[in-house]
């Protein structure tokens, strides 16, 4: 999608803007020539994610345009009024947001965590809410004025709501924005619109849900830039009120070679189809077991608890299961408390948040602390159970047989 420098000038709000999908876009658009305010929380390195706000403003200011580094958690009302004037006060006004900051947890209900629901809810449906109100004084004066979500289409199939309802509820609520919204502001002339992927697109979101040797089956962010800047460079009068799929738009503009787009182009035909996309399900049903899936999220977020179940879930397997044939509940308390399961019974093992899918064999009840303590080699399960650190109820011989599987994860923790 080559630049065409219609956007030379204009100032880009980009939530989200410091790594993936958000900076493929802001980079797009500093090509023109525009003002990009990159609005993300990352102002200092993280350990794990490359990219800050700072980093990619230097990106921007490299690719031809001029930038804004603005720390903004979209959840902060004051946060999202700051960077607006800030914005504002330097470029004169804004012209195009970019909705892009979102929060993903795909789980079922009893393993969605109310924190975690919150935080979903809060930045996707209310950040996009508040960034799109603090916005709109100025994109009435814009002569250009375009709000685009990174969002799906509003589809009613159970398919998108049964294995985690909390996410797309919150991800639908930025969708119903662009309902509402581009019926609400067409006498501004605002166009108001969502962009979606048709498969898989290789951010760090994607890493976290499917791991590092999925990259071969998505594409790279630019795929999402391209397009998106096909809508922001199309008249706002006349382009509202679509969920646009990023690949039709690219077609739509005569783009052919989708090869470029490939993280790896001989896995072209062995893509991720993303979610939300209705022509996408029978693909879905039908996909390779060996090829990834975004039905079965690896376990997210950071903490110790967080790392034990990480390291537990990469130990799973057939042998794991056919040696210990148990299902555990985790009653978590303290810092980091909350339930957790892991089933060593079926198939080749899972374990995640929440209530075990079916009834436990043994309730291992304990605090954070000593929880740690023993699945790191330095409390034994026995000496816990016998001096009260570790409460029991159900089989406690299957209990003790855990044992074995903490030994394998003294290295990982």
């Amino acid at each position: 999608m080559i630049n065409t420098g219609k956007l030379a000038g204009l100032t880009v709000f980009i939530t989200g803007a410091s790594r993936g999908i958000g900076k493929a876009i802001a980079l797009k658009v500093a090509k023109d020539g525009a003002n990009v305010v990159v609005a993300a929380k990352t102002a200092h390195p993280h350990p794990k994610l490359a990219g800050t706000i700072y980093t990619t403003c230097e990106e921007v200011e490299a690719a031809g345009g001029k930038s804004l580094p603005c720390i903004v958690d979209v959840r902060d009302e004051q946060q999202v009024r700051k960077a607006v004037q800030e914005a504002v006060q330097k470029f004169g006004g804004i012209d195009i947001v970019v909705n892009n900051a979102s929060a993903i947890s795909l789980t079922p209900t009893p393993a969605t965590d109310m924190k975690r629901y919150d935080l979903m809810h809060n930045i996707n449906t209310r950040g996009t809410f508040l960034v799109s109100k603090e916005c709109y004084p100025y994109l009435q004066k814009s002569a250009h004025a375009h709000i685009l979500n990174v969002s799906p289409p509003l589809s009613m199939k159970p398919i998108w709501f049964k294995d985690h309802v909390a996410y797309t509820m919150a991800k639908y609520g930025m969708s119903m924005c662009v309902l509402g919204m581009h019926e609400e502001f067409r006498a501004d002339n605002i166009g108001v619109n969502a962009l979606w992927p048709k498969t898989g697109v290789y951010t760090a979101a994607m890493e976290m849900l499917t791991g590092p040797e999925s990259a071969k089956y998505n594409r790279k962010p630019e795929i999402m830039a391209d397009a998106a800047y096909a809508i922001l460079t199309s008249d706002p009068k006349t382009t509202t009120g679509n969920f646009f799929i990023d690949e039709q738009v690219l077609r739509d503009r005569g783009v052919t070679d989708f090869d470029q787009y490939c993280i790896d182009p001989a896995y072209k035909d062995q893509l991720i189809p993303d979610g939300f996309v209705d022509e996408n399900i029978s693909e879905m049903e039908n996909r390779s077991s060996d090829r990834p899936s975004l039905a079965t999220p690896k376990i997210q977020g950071d903490g110790r608890i967080v790392n034990v179940f990480k390291a537990i879930e990469q130990n799973l397997s057939a042998e794991a299961v056919q040696k210990t044939q148990a299902i555990f509940q985790f009653v978590v308390t303290g810092d980091e408390d909350g339930k957790w399961f892991v089933d060593l019974k079926n198939g080749k093992g899972a374990c995640g948040r929440g209530d075990a899918p079916s009834p436990p064999d043994a309730t291992l009840t304990m605090d954070t602390n000593n929880f740690f303590s023993m699945f790191t080699g330095s409390l034994k399960p026995a000496s816990a159970f016998m001096t009260g650190k570790l409460k029991i109820s159900g089989n406690m011989q299957k209990a003790m047989n855990l044992d074995t599987l903490m030994s394998s994860l003294k290295a990982k923790l």
